[in-house]
């Protein structure tokens, strides 16, 4: 079975040439770029839970499959790759921090760059009724790694009920923010009740990952579309072994 690459996406805009981070910035221009160039080369777009179900199944194994997921829920992600998803009909998944719907983006001032805002919860309920996944990326948007073992459970079980108040609807779906995991954040979300959790490993998933434990490939504010190309096609296999409580296809 092809394995299934998740993009890690964050912001998308327009943005001055940086130096550092670049990875937490996408060019308007090349999003849009980017997403075209998916369809022209036969890639589905689909969502995490299809993505899970697929290589739970080992269904779809000669489909070029790629899953989009965007962290922190920024406004400028409603404001400018929200509509593309809609032109293009790309389901995505979008990580809110649910202590700081609709505030700014306070952790990027100490890296001395613009502190944009969050989207509210008008505009996550919108976004959420046009198709979009909502997901949690924890509370207060600490390294949940570094943290004790109750703070680890308070991050992921408040976030998801705070989220669901605002939405509505379930959150089935968690980021760990900065990549920051270990055994008991796996746990943690897992029986929190999260059907999946996202990292910041990069490689290509597979039946072997944990589903609380997937790794994507993170889209930088420099990928030209052959750089692009080659973190789509690309295994990239990580370079540390991934945490694993329970590989996707165990028990299947």
């Amino acid at each position: 079975m092809k394995p299934i690459s998740i993009l890690m996406y964050h912001q998308v805009g327009h943005f001055p040439n940086m130096k550092e981070h670049r990875a937490t910035y996408c060019d308007l221009g090349r999003f849009r770029r980017q997403m075209k160039w998916l369809g022209l080369a036969g890639y589905s777009v689909i969502s995490l839970d299809q993505a899970v179900s697929e290589l739970r199944q080992n269904r779809h194994a000669e489909q070029k499959r790629v899953v989009l997921t965007f962290d922190d829920a920024y406004e400028n992600f409603y404001e400018n790759a929200f509509p593309i998803l809609g032109e293009m009909g790309y389901p995505a998944t979008v990580y809110a921090i649910a202590g700081m719907v609709g505030k700014k983006a306070d952790w990027l001032a100490a890296d001395g760059h613009h502190t944009p805002r969050l989207m509210n919860a008008v505009q996550l309920r919108q976004v959420q009724a046009s198709g979009i996944t909502v997901g949690s990326h924890s509370f207060h948007h600490i390294r949940l790694a570094e943290q004790d073992s109750d703070t680890i459970a308070q991050e992921t079980t408040d976030s998801k009920a705070a989220l669901e108040d605002i939405l509505g609807a379930a959150v089935e779906h968690f980021c760990y923010p900065y990549g920051s995991h270990d055994r008991r954040c796996v746990q943690a979300v897992k029986a929190a009740g999260y059907a999946t959790a996202t990292t910041c490993q990069r490689a290509a998933a597979t039946a072997r990952f944990d589903p609380h434990a997937l790794p994507r490939k993170a889209i930088s504010f420099g990928d030209s579309l052959p750089g692009y190309w080659w973190k789509v096609v690309g295994k990239n296999e990580p370079k540390q072994a991934p945490v694993v409580i329970e590989a996707i296809g165990a028990g299947a």
